[in-house]
């Protein structure tokens, strides 16, 4: 929005400066007119009989404190607009940062040095809101690249089913729709997570009490048949933990952490542990499973969307589209809570998830 130009505010200052001196010496003036030359008798015999008197005084005295009065006012005026210049240098840094990142350049940085001081502050805020906003620049561009990626993948599939279908009309149908619905399944799982994901991080949704124990409870009867079909013991366990959130978003999150604990398992004989109590003001969810031994580096690139790891991609039907934890820290985030993930010594992945308790 274009305003109308008026004085700057390092013009603004000099002024101030400049007043406040000439301001000074007029009332040093006035008091010594008021304390000293009003007491001299004005006559030709002066003070105490002596001369000089008031008017040889005054007109003496005059034209130095004019004199004066103007050195005061040029000197206001000088020093006023070097003390502003320099009082407003860093702000002037500030300005400067705050222009390149609306350019779009966000990796600039003030790294103002110096006492702590209130432009000090000011300019490691804004470094801090720079290198945040840069972070979720990349993580944002990082995550339209991968979601792209992917979902050209099952795109290029049909199409490529498609084509040999027409070119051999003799080819088996009941196969080719077979193959085409399993890749429209996997783009359409696809984008149901993507809105989830976004869903999450918005956080736009009703809060309503919701108790962890019985949506863990409820997770669990749901991927029981999966649990068995592997050879996977499955078992809730704990007390009631009740928190503020949406049991839709909630409940997607406990089922999200079930299922890659059941299918990032052992291939036989492995076991997945549900928890859930309240400690305080947190209410704690844990999911603990065997598994393969997990990297220490590979831990905390899990959360990161699209990123499934290579010691635990699946390719059977629930290879999933990893997303699976980034929709679980997105939704964990969105409800004020914190996720740690801690891989087990013996192998698989111990999972915490820890949100404000509701009373």
């Amino acid at each position: 929005m274009r305003r109308r130009s008026g004085l700057s505010a390092r013009l603004k200052l000099t002024l101030s400066y400049a007043g406040f001196l000439a301001v000074a010496g007029a009332l040093l003036l006035a008091v010594v007119w008021v304390f000293l030359l009003r007491y001299v008798p004005d006559n030709s015999r002066g003070l105490l009989g002596i001369a000089p008197n008031r008017y040889l005084l005054v007109r003496t005295f005059a034209p130095a404190a004019a004199a004066a009065m103007v050195l005061l006012l040029v000197f206001g005026l000088v020093g006023g607009w070097i003390l502003a210049g320099r009082m407003l240098a860093p702000l002037t840094r500030i300005t400067d940062a705050a222009r390149m990142a609306a350019s779009g350049s966000l990796s600039h940085r003030i790294r103002m040095k110096g006492r702590q001081d209130e432009f000090r502050e000011l300019a490691d805020a804004f470094d801090l809101m720079l290198e945040q906003l840069d972070s979720h620049v990349a993580e944002q561009r990082r995550f339209a690249a991968n979601a792209s990626h992917e979902l050209r993948t099952p795109l290029a599939i049909s199409r490529t089913l498609l084509d040999v279908a027409r070119k051999d009309p003799t080819r088996d149908r009941r196969e080719l729709i077979e193959r085409l619905h399993a890749v429209n399944t996997r783009a359409i799982d696809l984008i149901e997570a993507l809105l989830l994901l976004g869903r999450g991080d918005r956080g736009t949704f009703t809060r309503e009490s919701v108790d962890l124990s019985l949506v863990a409870e409820e997770a669990a009867e749901t991927l029981l048949p999966l649990a068995e079909q592997r050879h996977i013991t499955l078992d809730v366990t704990g007390e009631a933990a009740r928190t503020s959130g949406s049991a839709e978003l909630l409940q997607q999150m406990v089922t999200n952490l079930v299922q890659n604990a059941v299918v990032h398992n052992l291939p036989t004989g492995g076991t997945v542990t549900v928890h859930t109590e309240a400690h305080g003001d947190t209410s704690v969810l844990r999911v603990e499973n065997t598994g393969r031994r997990l990297p220490p580096e590979l831990v905390p690139t899990l959360t990161e969307p699209f990123q499934r790891g290579t010691e635990r991609v699946r390719t059977d039907e629930h290879a999933g589209v990893g997303l699976g934890l980034a929709i679980v820290h997105s939704i964990v985030r969105a409800h004020g809570g914190t996720l740690d993930l801690v891989p087990r010594p013996v192998g698989g992945l111990l999972v915490t998830v820890r949100l404000p308790r509701r009373p």
